[in-house]
C-alpha cells in the first residue's frame, strides 16, 4: 500500500517557488551561453566571408527550425515528463555546440558546418521550449504566474542586451572557442538545476492509441475554443509582426540621418527599458486585471511606435523607444497568466507550441517584407519630390529613411486600432471558463 502511494506521489507535480527559481535561473545562463554563440558566429561568418546574406543565413538557422517544430515540442511536452524533455533539449544543443568546437578546434569550420550545428541547436530548442514553459505551471500556484512571467521577460531580455556586449569582450581578448566552451558549461548549469526536480513535471498520460494528429488538434483547439485566448494569441502575433518591422528597419532609418556610434548608444538606452521592465515584474508582480494591463500596454507600445516616425530628434527617439521597452515584459507577462489560467495543465505543452508557432510567425513575415517595403515603396514617397514629399513631407520630413518613418506611424496607429477593436474581447477573458 505504501509503495502504491509513494507511486503515485511521484506523479504529483510539486508547487514550489524556489525550485522554479533554480530552473529559471539554469535556464537564464543557458540563453546567456546560446546568444554569446550565436552573435560570435554570426561575426565569424561575416568577418569570413564579407556576406551580409551568410550573415543572415546564420540567423535563419537558428531561428526557423525553433519556430516551425515548437509544436511537435508541444505534444511530446503533453506526453512526457517534461523535466526529461528540458534535459533532453539542453542536451541535444550542447552536442550541437561541442560539435561547432571541434571543428574550429581542428580548423575545418566551414560555412555548412556552421549551418548545420545551429541548425540541430534550433531543432532541440524547439523540443524543450515548450516544455519549459508548461513546466511554470507545474511548479508555481496562479498566484504566481505573474511573477514568474516577469522573470521569464527579464532572461529573454538579458540575452539580447548582455550576450553580445560579453561576446564581444570575449572575443577581442580570446577566440571563439573560449565562447563555445562557455555555452557548453552553461548547458551543464541547466540540466543541473532542472535534476533538482523529483518529481513528475507534466500530467502522465498511459493511452495506447496514440496519434500525433489527434494531440495536435487537442493543442489547436485548446487555443481556438476559448474566443479571449484566441484574440491575446492573434494580437501577441500582430504585436511581433511590427516589432520585427522595428528591429529590422530601426538601423536603417537611424542611419539615414546620424552615426553608427549614436545608433549603438540609442539602442543599448532603450533596450534598458525592457530589463527594468522585467526585473520589477520579477521581484513585485502585477496588479489589477491582467486584461487591462495587457491591452493598455498594447496601446501603449502602438503609440510609441508611431511617435517614433514622426521625428529625427535623437533624444525623443530614445525616450519613447525607451517606453515601447518598458511595454514589451507587461504585454507578455499579462497575456502569458491570461493563456495559461484558461487552459488545462495537460495541454498546455501543445498549447504553449502552437503559440509559439503563430506569434513566431509575425517575424518571419516581418523579416522577409520590411526591407522590399521600405525600399520600393515607402522611401521613394517621401524623397525629394516623391508623390508625398509636399503633404505628409512637411509634417515628418522628407529624405532617405522617412519612409520608414512612415511605416512606423502606420504600424503604431494600426496596433492602437486593433487594441482598440478587441478590448470587448480580451476584457472577457478572466471571466470566461472561470
Amino acid at each position: 500500500m505504501n509503495s502504491l502511494v509513494n507511486d503515485i506521489a511521484k506523479d504529483i507535480p510539486v508547487k514550489s517557488y524556489p525550485k522554479f527559481l533554480l530552473v529559471w535561473a539554469g535556464q537564464l545562463m543557458s540563453g546567456l551561453g546560446n546568444g554569446m554563440t550565436a552573435f560570435a558566429l554570426g561575426v565569424y561568418v561575416y568577418r569570413q566571408t564579407q556576406s551580409a546574406t551568410n550573415f543572415a543565413m546564420v540567423t535563419l538557422c537558428l531561428f526557423i527550425p525553433s519556430i516551425l517544430l515548437r509544436p511537435l515540442g508541444g505534444v511530446l511536452a503533453d506526453r512526457f515528463d517534461r523535466r526529461f524533455l528540458i534535459i533532453g533539449g539542453d542536451l541535444g544543443s550542447a552536442v550541437a555546440v561541442l560539435f561547432l568546437l571541434m571543428c574550429t578546434l581542428s580548423g575545418n569550420l566551414s560555412l555548412w558546418k556552421i549551418y548545420l550545428g545551429v541548425g540541430i541547436n534550433s531543432i532541440f530548442t524547439a523540443l524543450q521550449a515548450p516544455a519549459y514553459k508548461a513546466s511554470v505551471t507545474d511548479l508555481l500556484t496562479a498566484e504566481q504566474f505573474a511573477k514568474a512571467g516577469g522573470l521569464v521577460q527579464l532572461a529573454s531580455s538579458a540575452q539580447h542586451l548582455f550576450s553580445p556586449v560579453a561576446a564581444g569582450f570575449l572575443l577581442s581578448v580570446a577566440s571563439l572557442e573560449a565562447i563555445l566552451l562557455v555555452d557548453l558549461s552553461t548547458f551543464l548549469i541547466a540540466v543541473a538545476a532542472v535534476l533538482t526536480i523529483r518529481r513528475r513535471c507534466g500530467a502522465a498520460r498511459q493511452e495506447s492509441n496514440w496519434s500525433f494528429s489527434k494531440d495536435l488538434g487537442e493543442g489547436w483547439r485548446a487555443v481556438t475554443s476559448n474566443r479571449g485566448v484566441l484574440h491575446v494569441v492573434l494580437l501577441i502575433s500582430l504585436i511581433t509582426f511590427f516589432v520585427g518591422f522595428l528591429q529590422t528597419l530601426f538601423a536603417p532609418m537611424l542611419l539615414s540621418f546620424t552615426a553608427a556610434k549614436t545608433l549603438g548608444l540609442v539602442q543599448s538606452i532603450s533596450a534598458t527599458g525592457m530589463l527594468l521592465s522585467s526585473l520589477l515584474l520579477g521581484i513585485l508582480g502585477s496588479k489589477g486585471k491582467h486584461s487591462t494591463i495587457l491591452l493598455t500596454s498594447l496601446a501603449a507600445a502602438g503609440l510609441c511606435m508611431a511617435l517614433m516616425g514622426i521625428t529625427t530628434n535623437i533624444v525623443f527617439i530614445t525616450a519613447v523607444f525607451f517606453l515601447f521597452f518598458c511595454a514589451l515584459p507587461l504585454i507578455n507577462t499579462s497575456a502569458d497568466v491570461l493563456i495559461r489560467t484558461k487552459i488545462p495543465n495537460e495541454q498546455q505543452g501543445r498549447a504553449w507550441g502552437i503559440i509559439g508557432l503563430l506569434s513566431q510567425i509575425g517575424y518571419i513575415l516581418a523579416y522577409s517584407t520590411s526591407g522590399v517595403l521600405a525600399d520600393r515603396l515607402f522611401n521613394p514617397l517621401l524623397m525629394k519630390n516623391g508623390p508625398l514629399a509636399d503633404s505628409v513631407g512637411r509634417l515628418i520630413g522628407i529624405g532617405l529613411g522617412r519612409g520608414i518613418g512612415l511605416m512606423y506611424i502606420i504600424a503604431g496607429m494600426t496596433v492602437v486600432l486593433v487594441t482598440a477593436v478587441s478590448s470587448s474581447i480580451i476584457s472577457r477573458t478572466e471571466q470566461e471558463y472561470a
